[in-house]
């Protein structure tokens, strides 16, 4: 068995009126900023703030609204003691200012395909990166996927993205990879990368994984409300732990941070 990296839990803080799961809950930046201190307690190590939904079918938000919704709510959590900012955005227009109030990781959905020049800006500012597999683009990313081996074709694609990252003068000890569980995959699919997510690990890079409160997890349960799926989101993030996993980007912090806390002990005990 690998040897497991201590986990670290990702905080959601969706600064949106339309996202899938808490659209709307966070009306404004006093709203986000408690929302976040809330996380930090509950044992999030880093807070992901957004300000563009990513769930399927999502329209773009124009990057002025973008940044008016995020920068505060960056600003004021990264002062927070203790607190690791990243800014989840696909446009160099929002990172370079969130990098600037505080932020210092950046979560692009487009692994630097909508904007090539992230890549640099990253570099320069030493920042930690994430690059995530997604087929097309939220507006359709969910009509009908296709793929030979899911597996094989997303650790291609994160191969590439890494290669170019680098080339841009990223630092590879500052490059995370995430397979983009629900970003243009089946049931089937995600299924299949949460099984083999070892297969993604040996890539040599710490794997993210984000599976919190989807909508694949609603057609395996039943739970066709989001904030219901919290058991079934702690089960995947258990499992892929085990498998190697390093970072888990989700909702409900405290029921991930304890169940992993119970998932590390364990296997730590039983020598793994």
């Amino acid at each position: 068995m690998i040897a497991l990296p201590e986990p670290v839990v990702m905080g959601v803080v969706n600064v949106t009126p339309d996202s899938f799961s808490d659209g709307g809950l966070l009306p404004d930046p006093a709203a986000a900023v408690a929302h976040g201190r809330r996380l930090l307690a509950d044992g999030a190590g880093i807070l992901d703030v957004g300000g563009e939904s990513t769930r399927p079918g999502a329209d773009a938000v124009p990057g002025e609204e973008e940044l008016a919704r995020v920068l505060p709510v960056v600003a004021a959590l990264a002062r927070e003691p203790g607190a690791r900012v990243s800014i989840d955005t696909m446009k160099l227009a929002v990172a370079e200012p969130a990098l600037r109030a505080g932020a210092s990781y950046v979560n692009d959905v487009t692994a630097f395909r909508h904007d090539p020049e992230m890549a640099g800006l990253v570099a320069d500012a030493g920042a930690t990166c994430c690059l995530m597999h997604m087929l097309g683009e939220p507006r359709t990313m969910q009509r009908d996927p296709r793929y030979g081996d899911v597996v094989d074709e997303v650790k291609a694609f994160l191969l590439d993205r890494v290669e170019f990252a680098v080339a841009e003068g990223i630092r590879e000890d500052r490059i995370q990879l995430d397979p983009g569980i629900g970003f243009g995959k089946t049931v089937e699919h995600n299924l299949r990368l949460l099984a083999r997510v070892e297969e993604l690990v040996g890539l040599g890079f710490p794997v993210v994984v984000g599976t919190s409160r989807k909508s694949f997890l609603g057609r395996l349960t039943g739970r066709q409300d989001p904030a219901a799926r919290v058991a079934a989101t702690v089960a995947t993030t258990v499992m892929a732990y085990e498998r190697g996993a390093r970072v888990f980007r989700v909702h409900d912090v405290a029921e991930t941070a304890d169940a992993l806390a119970v998932a590390a002990a364990t296997l730590r005990a039983h020598g793994a």
